[in-house]
């Protein structure tokens, strides 16, 4: 399974909309990708405009080829892209370790 991990920060004072609009994307596109397997999103405290998305996939072409050159993508970026400060800083991750 690869880790994406997207750093993304928004425009100040749009984090109550942003909140919906990224669960709204992850629920109504995202999650039906294929290889998509789960997602967390976490908020930031000291940087409010700053969120961390991580997104599980089966492969790093089910990312990268199925769902970035797919339509989904497009529909995925006008729900948040609005919202962007700065284009995100997306990388990907092997496991090397977890807790039990």
């Amino acid at each position: 399974m690869i880790l994406e991990v997207a750093d993304i920060r928004i425009q100040p004072g749009q984090q109550e909309a942003f909140d919906q609009a990224i669960q709204r994307g992850l629920q109504d596109v995202i999650s039906k990708a294929k290889g998509f397997r789960g997602f967390k999103v976490q908020k930031g405290i000291e940087s409010a405009d700053r969120y961390l998305l991580m997104i599980y996939w089966e492969t790093l072409e089910n990312h990268t080829v199925d769902f970035r050159e797919s339509p989904a993508f497009i529909q995925w970026r006008a729900i948040v892209g609005p919202f962007f400060a700065t284009p995100p800083v997306v990388e990907h991750f092997n496991l090397l370790a977890e807790s039990a």
